[in-house]
């Protein structure tokens, strides 16, 4: 599996509520590489940090990254930073 890096801004799924599930946006050019626009499971780093999470579909046309409590203070980072992620799809058992 090839890892697809880039940089992304973690951010609240819904802004409004300053709270609940944070997530990072995984850019247009990696979409396909990672499977499309499905939920799927993933693994990789984040500023260094190992992870598994996952992505999904969120809406038109985008592909978002469940971003843990647990993957900000492994990789030192807050919602509303700019995070350095390593993705890649984690092989089917």
């Amino acid at each position: 599996m090839t890892l697809r890096k880039f940089k992304s801004e973690v951010r609240f799924w819904r802004p409004e509520r300053k709270g609940g599930l944070a997530i990072a946006e995984v850019p247009p050019e990696h979409i396909a590489a990672l499977g499309g626009l499905k939920q799927m499971r993933v693994r990789g780093r984040v500023n260094g940090a190992e992870f598994t999470s996952n992505v999904w579909p969120a809406g038109s046309g985008r592909l978002a990254l469940s971003v843990s409590k647990a993957m900000m203070t492994a990789g030192r980072f807050a919602v509303g930073d700019v995070a350095a992620f390593e993705v890649e799809n984690l092989p089917k058992p």
